[in-house]
């Protein structure tokens, strides 16, 4: 019977941004949860820093594919991701709007989520990767509801408790009693009544509160996550909150995923300006997360 230490899969990015340079610094930090080994998955065979080609998104994109199989065929605990150029990984045929989208057809999941936590923040969103002009159109009840029930889970591992949800308006001021937009009467509310009946005793869930007050209330302690109805709704607040201990988490796929949340930087990669913590925080919650689902 073997006796290693399971093993977390660290894949890097597009090598002519900062992935290497701060998983580099991250293994050398001492700062990692030491239950566990870490595998670098990735070439940077070619790669100049500061020079992104289609050869270091193929290899970025290659990585991404081996550190899936790994993980679904059980040979690492986790996957925690280095940042890849959307818009570069698409060039070549990179059929997902991101990485986030990528692991759950992989692993052939429908019901996951985005989401991001930092400092005494978390957030998860109802839609992400469409333009903001297609939001609106795009929210429904039971997208509200599974992302909320997703990000229930999530905290309640967590925290071992029962987690207290915010849910955000869409429209300035929550609507402002249908002044300013009805989502909030005709779809959010009614939602959110009905999660609240589908989560029982497990979370308390209220809202939908005015979202230019929602996360101040949420970093003082009132609650332990909110859901967004949009990408930037969410990830503006955590990023003043937490820039450099942001980590982005993929919700409801078979094993632990997690990144560092910024992006390659090419403007400053190679420099060794880049600072490593939102990678370790990444690496050391896909830590945690692994070891609670190993028991």
């Amino acid at each position: 019977m073997s006796t290693a230490a399971p093993t977390i899969g660290l894949t890097l990015g597009d090598a002519a941004g900062i992935g290497p340079e701060i998983i580099d610094a991250a293994l050398a930090s001492g700062r990692l949860d030491a239950r566990f080994q870490y595998r670098v998955i990735g070439s940077r065979e070619g790669a100049q820093p500061g020079s992104p080609t289609e050869a270091t998104a193929q290899a970025a994109r290659a990585a991404l594919e081996e550190s899936a199989r790994l993980a679904l065929t059980g040979e690492i605990a986790a996957v925690v991701t280095g940042p890849i150029h959307k818009a570069r990984m698409q060039a070549i045929g990179f059929e997902f709007p991101g990485q986030t989208e990528f692991f759950a057809h992989r692993a052939g999941v429908e019901d996951f989520a985005m989401c991001l936590t930092g400092g005494a923040l978390t957030v998860a969103l109802v839609t992400a990767h469409i333009p903001l002009r297609a939001v609106a159109e795009n929210l429904s009840a039971s997208e509200i509801i599974r992302v909320g029930k997703l990000l229930a889970a999530f905290l309640r591992q967590r925290l071992s408790r029962a987690p207290r949800l915010a849910i955000a308006g869409l429209n300035p001021h929550a609507g402002e009693s249908g002044a300013l937009g009805r989502e909030e009467i005709e779809l959010i509310e009614p939602a959110v009544a009905l999660l609240r009946g589908e989560l029982g005793d497990t979370a308390t869930c209220t809202g939908p509160l005015s979202p230019d007050t929602v996360f101040y209330r949420a970093a003082r302690g009132e609650f332990d996550g909110v859901l967004c109805m949009y990408h930037d709704q969410g990830l503006i607040p955590l990023k003043l909150h937490a820039f450099d201990e942001g980590v982005n988490v993929t919700l409801g796929l078979p094993f632990p995923r997690t990144s560092p949340d910024h992006g390659t930087a090419f403007e400053i990669a190679g420099k060794n300006i880049a600072r490593p913590d939102s990678l370790i925080a990444a690496i050391n919650l896909a830590a945690q997360m692994a070891a609670a689902s190993c028991g």
